[in-house]
């Protein structure tokens, strides 16, 4: 695929970003170059490859799905201004 510069001055503007003409000189060139980079992508076959979340084959190791309060309350309690049996004192918000 081919670029002009008011393909490139078009693009630009729609995504909200001023270019003089000499931005449209250094960067046309070198979006045309990426998009004939993604169309020789688009040629590799990839019909029998499967889908992959990581390139290390390594299986996550899973923990239980248990809940549980997490047995913090004193600690994060020390942050607070004042609490009040386990609870965070907070002012009224309505009357």
């Amino acid at each position: 695929m081919s670029l002009d510069k008011a393909t490139v001055k078009k693009v630009a503007s729609l995504a909200r970003i001023a270019m003089s003409d000499q931005d449209l000189d250094k960067y046309t060139p070198q979006l045309a170059g990426m998009l004939k980079w993604v169309e020789q992508l688009a040629e590799v076959n990839t019909d029998n490859v499967k889908p992959l979340n990581s390139v290390v084959d390594i299986l996550p190791e899973w923990r239980k799905d248990e809940i549980t309060d997490g047995n913090k309350q004193e600690d994060i309690l020390k942050n607070a201004p004042e609490s009040v049996e386990g609870f965070f004192v907070v002012p009224n918000v309505m009357e």
